[in-house]
This record gives C-alpha cells, sequence and structure tokens, in this order.
C-alpha cells in the first residue's frame, strides 16, 4: 500500500468511525457549493435524469447523494481506498439511497472495466493524483488515459481543481476533449490583480 494511499485510508477511516458514532458525513471536499455549481450547470445543460453518472474518487459518497437527491438515476462512485467505500455504502444506506453503485477502484489502473458514462465529474481528485510523488507525469497521462475510455462520445467532464489553472487544465485535457464552459468560481484580488482559488471546468469527449 503506497503512502498516499495509506494517508486517505486513515483519513477516511476516522470518518467512517465519526459517522457510525454521530452520524456526520465528514469533510465535503471545496464545501457544498462546489456540488451546487455543478448541479446547477447540469440543470442548464439539460443532462437527461436517466445519464449515466461517474463520481471519480468519490470519498465520503456525499455528491452521489446530493446527485440523488436531484434526481439523476444512473449513479456510480468509485475510489480507491476500501475505508472511503464503506464509509459512502453506510452514509448511502443510511439516506435510503440502495440503488447507487459504489466500487473499490483504482480509477487509473482499472483497464477499461468502468464502462461508459455520459457524464464524469471529479471533485479534487486529478490534484491528488497530480501530487503523487511516485510516477506523477505517468499518473497524469494515465489519468487522461482512463478518462476517455470511461466517457462516451460527446460525454461530458466536469473538473473541480484547487492545484491547477483553467489555463494548465486546458493543456492538460487538450487531447480528446473540447472545452465548453468555464464556471464561476469565487475571485480575490491581491496586488491590484484579480484571481480565482479553485478552477471549475466543463469538457467534452471528442474525437
Amino acid at each position: 500500500m503506497d503512502v498516499l494511499l495509506c494517508s486517505w485510508e486513515d483519513a477516511y477511516q476516522k470518518e467512517l468511525e465519526t459517522f457510525k458514532d454521530i452520524g456526520d458525513v465528514g469533510e465535503i471536499w471545496f464545501g457544498e457549493e462546489s456540488m451546487s455549481r455543478v448541479l446547477r450547470w447540469m440543470d442548464e445543460a439539460k443532462i437527461p435524469k436517466d445519464a449515466a453518472i461517474l463520481d471519480i474518487g468519490t470519498g465520503n459518497g456525499a455528491f452521489l447523494v446530493e446527485l440523488a437527491k436531484h434526481g439523476y438515476r444512473s449513479l456510480t462512485g468509485v475510489d480507491y481506498s476500501p475505508a472511503s467505500i464503506e464509509l459512502a455504502r453506510n452514509v448511502l444506506q443510511a439516506e435510503g439511497l440502495t440503488d447507487v453503485t459504489v466500487k473499490e477502484t483504482d480509477f487509473l489502473n482499472c483497464g477499461g472495466e468502468l464502462g461508459e458514462f455520459d457524464v464524469c465529474i471529479d471533485k479534487g481528485t486529478f490534484d491528488a493524483i497530480s501530487l503523487n510523488p511516485d510516477s506523477n507525469k505517468e499518473c497524469k497521462k494515465l489519468y487522461v488515459h482512463t478518462l476517455k475510455e470511461a466517457l462516451k462520445d460527446n460525454g461530458f467532464f466536469a473538473i473541480t481543481s484547487c492545484n491547477w489553472t483553467k489555463e494548465q487544465l486546458l493543456k492538460r485535457f487538450c487531447e480528446g476533449f473540447e472545452f465548453v464552459q468555464e464556471l464561476p468560481t469565487p475571485s480575490f484580488q491581491f496586488g491590484g490583480k484579480t484571481g480565482n482559488s479553485v478552477a471549475a471546468l466543463i469538457f467534452k469527449r471528442v474525437h
């Protein structure tokens, strides 16, 4: 088990114990607004309620819960942390959502077993993969390759990142993807310049 997985496993094991004790689902990466932002785009883009949706690095499954409450019926979440998947299953069960699929899967090494999705959502997972000190460059390439396999033609990819700028993400996802739009995120001013602490972009899978 690599160092990165160990750290995530420890974190999710603690969140799992807390959830079982007091029902707290734990941290929501980038906050609830990050989920609302993507859900608003899905409404505006008229994503069908029966669209096949993949939550990459589902963590505690909180986004799957929100997607289900929003009416989406074909939901899958993957994470390579066993404790994360157990936590997500507990959270989903507590919400009465028994028809949502969660899988213990290493997204970088799943060999096309995921199937094809209409929408793939990433809220911090590409960031975490990018920080992996082991084979950093190779991991990022593998991520893009797997994403291409997981998305149907003309399927959408929604990514939220705090480590990469819009320009860097456009460069990373330039082959096999078409930039659709940037979602509004909070801005800040420093030294007379305006910037964003988070980038949220939508891409479309193309050939």
